[in-house]
């Protein structure tokens, strides 16, 4: 990358923001469908998944396009186990 190089900032974070909503997202609906079968399979496909991915991802956040990604995914996964909890408190 040159000095001249800058960051797409406007692009990344909104590439960002999509992937966080549709990540997030997807957690959410498919954790609540595992709850009802119990609670505890749930807990683990969702440390299974992050667990499993996890190295893949991390070696992506150097590479220009696939940062904003990483960024996405690390941040849709945070809030939809927050949303997740919260639905569950909510629910029971």
């Amino acid at each position: 990358m040159t000095s001249q190089d800058s960051t797409p900032w406007g692009t990344g974070l909104t590439v960002a923001a999509f992937v966080a909503a549709i990540t997030g997202a997807a957690i959410v609906v498919l954790s609540l469908g595992m709850i009802r079968v119990h609670p505890l399979v749930a807990i683990v496909l969702n440390l299974i998944a992050v667990g499993g991915l996890a190295p893949t991802v991390w070696g992506w956040r150097r590479i220009p396009v696939r940062r904003w990604f990483v960024l996405g995914a690390g941040v849709g996964v945070a809030g939809g186990w927050i949303a997740l909890v919260a639905l569950a408190a909510a629910h029971f």
